[in-house]
């Protein structure tokens, strides 16, 4: 039995195990640092699977580690299972159908994200054990990736020193090794201060820092027209200073998202973006205090990993669907609008995609790309990325065409297809880990490369020094995705 279909029937004999915590942590559907029964959960499965789990790491009251083996090489599987605010919805429903109103759901797949790298951490174990080698492997239970950026709390304070290479996937819509780049970003919030008055009777008493935050706001909305292309500026007013238009509003609260292609960039771009709050302070003689909530690196690809994952990938079997997971999928798909299924089609090719029109399900892998493509957004697995050689793959839990962050995500979140796509990933993982396990010239050859591209640059986290993670009391839904 060659490795591929060693592996494959390691986490197949489990897989009842690994359908049942995917759909009870999407049940769960705990928004960022308030995972705690996710969390459990895991924990739970990973000390049954004779894991050794440390808790509470880098002050992550839902982060943790577990850990089984010893020696080197030391392979990390990195899994998440934050949920969203605002997307809850019903599973294997094709209309929009909140279970709870404004509640949360799993609407980016962390449910299926943390079991897949899960089931890739167990199957390694279980493959140790079996054949008397030496070596460790890690689950890194790693919360609030929306926004919260729990790795890259666990990379700030060291938690990747000792490992050699890092593994894990992400759910989507297509087959693939992701040869991907991402931007830097960094999350953080300014607070005016004004002084409160009566609005009519009043009103040049009044210094109002709704004010300040409408007069930041036009201005970064002008400085966008002189930043690099890539770069991106997101933000959402948290606090408007209260609902009474007759009083002048003392305090007023803006969330941005600085993305850009590298973290001296981000940097840079973040001042700017400073520059314009305290300019709109002077203009209305508020004050404005800022803090840097959280960051993450740009993503930094690894092609020896990639493409050794890429051959398993081939190597393994195809998910198998049935006729009512394509009925399923379609209903899916035809709840996209025209835009929606025209940016899908633009991805995969007009033959492609008029294939796909009937069979919204994409059952074939991509090929791994020459040159890395660039993703818009940011991932906290960059900053992973930066200590150790990392490699990620995608797979087809979800209908063709379905946008990342909407109830469509959530309602295929219990789906068979979904839950089949979730075992790929951990097979493509576990295989990769395997390999690397038995060729330590494998690892030496990555972290070869993840020296060449870094090109002398060293990493140093975006956040405080002294930022801590929010406990569980503090934790506050907000609607900031990354």
């Amino acid at each position: 039995m060659n490795l591929t279909d060693k592996i494959a029937h390691l986490i197949d004999e489990k897989s009842a195990l690994y359908k049942q915590v995917s759909d009870k942590i999407w049940e769960f559907a705990e928004i960022r640092f308030e995972e705690m029964n996710s969390a459990n959960l895991l924990c739970e499965t990973l000390t049954n699977e004779g894991f050794h789990v440390e808790r509470g790491v880098a002050n992550l009251e839902t982060g943790f580690i577990g850990t089984f083996g010893s020696g080197k090489p030391v392979i990390a599987m990195l899994g998440e299972f934050d949920a969203l605010a605002g997307l809850s919805q019903h599973a294997g429903s094709s209309e929009y159908e909140p279970i709870t109103p404004s509640g949360n759901g799993h609407g980016c797949g962390h449910n299926l994200l943390g079991v897949g790298a899960l089931a890739g951490a167990i199957a390694v174990k279980d493959y140790l054990q079996e054949n008397n080698l030496s070596g460790t492997v890690k689950y890194f239970g790693c919360p609030a990736e929306e926004s919260g950026y729990g790795k890259t709390f666990l990379a700030r304070d060291g938690y990747f020193k000792d490992v050699d290479i890092a593994l894990s996937w992400h759910p989507g819509t297509v087959n693939i090794v992701l040869h991907a780049r991402a931007n830097a970003v960094i999350n953080a919030t300014f607070k005016f201060k004004g002084r409160s008055s009566h609005a009519a009777a009043s009103p040049h008493l009044g210094r109002s820092a709704l004010d300040a935050v409408e007069l930041m706001n036009v201005g970064v909305n002008y400085l966008r027209e002189h930043i690099v292309d890539e770069a991106r500026i997101h933000y959402a007013i948290t606090n408007t200073g209260g609902i009474a238009p007759n009083v002048v509003q003392a305090e007023a609260e803006v969330t941005y998202l600085i993305r850009a292609p590298k973290p001296n960039q981000v940097k840079d771009l973040y001042n700017r973006v400073l520059n314009c709050a305290k300019g709109a302070a002077m203009m209305t003689e508020t004050t404005v205090e800022e803090q840097i909530i959280g960051s993450c690196h740009n993503l930094i690809p690894n092609k020896t990993l990639e493409e050794v994952m890429y051959q398993h990938m081939q190597d393994l079997s195809k998910v198998k669907l049935t006729e009512e997971d394509i009925h399923f999928a379609q209903t899916i798909y035809d709840t996209l609008s025209e835009e929606e299924k025209h940016v899908a089609a633009l991805q995969v090719g007009k033959e492609v995609a008029q294939q796909l029109v009937k069979k919204p399900i994409i059952d074939f892998i991509v090929p791994l790309p020459e040159v890395p493509f660039f993703m818009g957004g940011s991932t906290d697995v960059a900053d992973v990325s930066w200590n150790v050689p990392t490699a990620q793959c995608s797979t087809a839990t979800w209908a063709f065409g379905t946008p990342f962050h909407t109830w469509q995500v959530v309602a295929q979140g219990k789906s068979a297809y979904a839950h089949q796509a979730t075992l790929l990933a951990g097979k493509a993982i576990a295989c990769t880990a395997i390999s690397a396990l038995e060729n330590p010239t494998l690892i030496e050859k990555a972290k070869a490369e993840l020296k060449q591209r870094l090109d002398g640059e060293t990493y140093e986290a975006l956040i405080p020094k002294d930022l801590v993670p929010p406990k569980l009391t503090e934790a506050i839904p907000v609607k900031v995705y990354i």
